[in-house]
């Protein structure tokens, strides 16, 4: 059964010289991996340039239950990118992210919510000429409310534990070693409250922000099995000095 869906670009992969395998979220199935042609024929088109990271296109394709692998029959630009190809911050930010999300939502099925999330996350970051040095923070601390397990903030107070594995805040300190220290765990509460037109007014140095990013990286791996360390983190560890 031919069907459409809006879907956004996580990973493609060769295969040979005439085949290319790609994952996406998408807004009506949830994660979905495509075969292509990589050889254009008439309307059917494999261009690379459709499957950049955090691409957001219309794809028709042949729904099959069952089946693991769909074939895509056309695939259009959905939202043409303004900038984030042409900007190196821009697109190393996308490139981590696409990474990020394609493990972070590796079990998602449908939802509308998290995908217009996603998609206004993308839009927004593509046609802003604000800062957005902080932009993956509260992106990925933003997502966790979409899929389960976003901190509660009901039990902060200054002084005190984030206990990582229970997502709760404490006086106590868990027995377990996989916490957060008062002096750190006081930045939690704020990237929780900031959006992104605001994200701006929290100035952190390069390391620190390399430190959240890592403190929420190992939030998602407690949380989510099979989430692997990201390559794409080293690109991201010499942005914004």
């Amino acid at each position: 059964m031919l069907t459409k869906t809006k879907a956004i670009v996580l990973h493609s992969i060769k295969y040979g010289d005439r085949k290319m395998f790609v994952d996406m979220y998408s807004r009506e199935y949830g994660m979905i991996t495509f075969a292509c042609s990589t050889v254009s024929r008439g309307k059917s088109t494999g261009k690379a340039n459709y499957f950049q990271p955090l691409n957001i296109v219309e794809v028709e394709f042949d729904m099959k239950p069952r089946t693991e692998i769909h074939t895509i029959k056309d695939i259009r630009i959905d939202q043409p990118s303004r900038s984030i190809p042409f900007d190196p911050y821009k697109l190393s930010i996308s490139i981590f992210l696409a990474e990020f999300l394609r493990y972070a939502l590796a079990g998602e099925q449908k939802s509308h919510a998290l995908f217009d999330y996603t998609e206004n996350s993308i839009m927004w970051l593509d046609n802003t000429q604000k800062e957005f040095a902080n932009f993956h923070l509260i992106f990925m601390v933003k997502l966790s409310q979409f899929i389960g397990f976003a901190p509660d903030m009901n039990d902060f107070y200054p002084g005190s534990w984030f206990d990582m594995q229970e997502g709760n805040f404490s006086s106590l300190i868990p027995k377990h070693r996989q916490v957060v220290q008062p002096a750190d765990a006081t930045i939690i509460p704020i990237l929780s409250r900031l959006n992104f037109a605001s994200m701006h007014l929290l100035k952190l140095s390069r390391n620190e922000r390399n430190q959240c990013t890592e403190g929420i990286l190992k939030f998602y791996r407690l949380h989510l099995p099979d989430f692997p360390e990201l390559k794409s983190f080293s690109i991201m560890k010499e942005l914004f000095a």
